[in-house]
């Protein structure tokens, strides 16, 4: 899904701190469902896989699904924070959870907050880093 475009890494950082930013923001406000902060959550991680993946110059699929991103970037010998372990748990946030609301999302919205905090930070050091 990546092009060759060097700006990729930067662009996917950008829309990982906005998502970031809004699961936080949205956090406080009365009403706003677990499916809304987890879909920005989930969204913050996925970008900000996507942003180091491309710093490293791996392509990545257009996918939603955070334990593959994270296996490709084991694969590449990309080394993943701790923090970041069980964040596959957001997944479901991208898509089911946003058209079916049968489903009870129960997130726990502290953890995903701490997991977007710590993908955006740790993607902001390697985008950093490679722009060297």
């Amino acid at each position: 899904m990546t092009s060759q475009r060097a700006d990729i890494p930067s662009v996917m950082l950008e829309l990982a701190i906005a998502d970031e930013l809004a699961a936080r923001s949205l956090l406080p406000i009365q009403g706003i469902t677990d499916g809304v902060v987890g879909f920005h959550a989930q969204q913050a991680v996925e970008k900000a896989l996507k942003s180091v993946l491309a710093a490293d110059g791996v392509e990545f699929p257009h996918s939603h699904d955070l334990n593959g991103l994270l296996g490709l970037c084991r694969k590449h010998g990309i080394d993943v924070p701790e923090e970041l372990a069980g964040v596959g748990h957001l997944s479901v946030f991208a898509v089911r959870l946003r058209y079916d609301s049968s489903m009870a999302a129960n997130l726990d919205r502290p953890q995903a907050l701490a997991w977007a905090a710590a993908a955006v930070s740790w993607a902001g050091g390697v985008v950093e880093k490679a722009a060297e």
